[in-house]
């Protein structure tokens, strides 16, 4: 799996799609795009943008994942998907998707984590890691010693979440994740495809656990 998993972030105003192209021209098959939209969304334009992002990552070897409506995820032919707290717990994820699908399950605390992994989660996303104005309702930040404390109590990849930038990719990696989610970080970039190289410089040059 990729180390560099982008967030779709419909709000901006920037269309999704030149987002994810900019990211896949320069990173391939070291991006996980996750296809996450607004609870408003209908799951027509939903299934929609998910199918256009299955045909931008399929050639190159990208990975898609659609988050919180694994209707859409099955319907798209998308890897898999990706739940959080307040959607389907990850047992029932996990039957709804099959044995072979990549799940992503959402985590802050070493139990959780361990639960979820148990209930058939591939890998975690943890957070949020730092303050981030990108999704509201959010906790407190755990910071790398959150992120230390998952990675140490399971054996699938952490992806650090949560004002996520390049500068802080090394503290993250050197407390245990194998890569990190972002959205702003390069939905919000003036220049897309700068930003995602500069995240995978970081996370080549530090390194990381190999899944």
């Amino acid at each position: 799996m990729g180390r560099l998993h982008l967030i779709t972030d419909t709000r901006t105003g920037r269309d999704p799609l030149a987002t994810v192209r900019a990211a896949i021209a320069v990173a391939g098959p070291q991006l996980v795009v996750q296809v996450r939209v607004e609870d408003d969304t209908t799951d027509r334009d939903a299934y929609d943008l998910a199918r256009r992002i299955v045909d931008l990552c399929t050639p190159v070897g990208a990975t898609c994942l659609v988050n919180d409506r694994l209707h859409i995820a099955l319907a798209a032919n998308a890897a898999g998907g990706h739940v959080g707290a307040l959607d389907l717990p990850v047992e029932a994820a996990r039957r709804v998707l099959g044995p072979t699908a990549v799940l992503g399950a959402t985590a802050r605390a070493p139990d959780p984590a361990r639960d979820a992994v148990a209930a058939g989660a591939t890998y975690l996303g943890v957070g949020p890691c730092y303050a981030t104005t990108t999704k509201d309702g959010l906790p407190e930040p755990i910071g790398p010693a959150g992120i230390a404390r998952v990675a140490e109590a399971v054996g699938v990849p952490v992806i650090a979440i949560g004002g996520v930038t390049a500068a802080r990719v090394p503290e993250l990696l050197a407390a245990g994740a194998y890569g990190v989610a972002v959205v702003g970080a390069v939905s919000a970039a003036a220049d897309p495809a700068r930003a995602t190289t500069e995240l995978l410089d970081a996370l080549t040059r530090t390194g990381a656990s190999t899944w």
